[in-house]
């Protein structure tokens, strides 16, 4: 069973938790399948290229269709010319939306915190306030835990320590409805406070 560490008021390990054991037993395929429609959803869908009838252009016959010796054309806005359309090129029309129901995305998340623990970059606070508002004192925490990059789930942010989270490109710091299986897997360790934990156990 995976076990998340427990952290005191000075940010030092003090304790460990498990996790609730159905965490371990989710199919990793809904983590796979949850961050698959997340990065899909994220594509911006811009990529266009004109084809021959929508490039300017092209409206006179290049040369005669006999007599020239040559290969006959019918416009300079073909693909086979220099300036001319594109064939099959990308169009700006395409749907990448991939389905995943409710039931799969709260799956992947207790999954992604699983391995989170099972590799011990999972920590627990009872609250996480940095009064100062200073982004020195937030990087000091992060520094404390000897973190590469962390994503940080409060209960409620609050101004200050909005701020002093705001400018550190190693943290995130997200509230438990922007929290998903593809922002544990994208940073190193989370930092989450007990009571989201706590919430998120009885959801599932």
């Amino acid at each position: 069973m995976s076990k998340a560490i427990v952290l005191n008021e000075k940010f030092e390990r003090a304790s460990e938790i498990e996790l609730p054991k159905e965490f371990a037993e989710v199919n990793s395929s809904n983590l796979y399948l949850y961050v698959k429609s997340y990065l899909a959803s994220m594509r911006a869908n811009t990529a266009k290229t004109k084809s021959k009838g929508e490039v300017r252009g092209g409206g006179k016959k290049p040369w005669s269709q006999k007599g020239k010796g040559g290969a006959r054309s019918g416009s300079n806005r073909s693909p086979i010319w220099v300036g001319g359309g594109i064939a099959h090129g990308p169009k700006n029309n395409r749907n990448y939306f991939q389905k995943v129901n409710k039931k799969q995305k709260r799956l992947a998340l207790e999954y992604a915190l699983h391995e989170k623990a099972e590799n011990g970059a999972l920590f627990i606070v009872d609250s996480l306030n940095v009064d100062s508002g200073k982004t020195k004192d937030a990087a000091n925490i992060v520094k404390t835990l000897k973190l590469r990059d962390v994503l940080v789930v409060k209960e409620l942010i609050d101004e200050k320590s909005f701020y002093a989270f705001r400018n550190l490109s190693n943290a995130y710091l997200v509230e438990p409805n922007e929290l998903n299986a593809y922002l544990v897997t994208a940073y190193h360790s989370v930092v989450i406070e007990k009571t989201v934990l706590q919430n998120l156990t009885k959801e599932g």
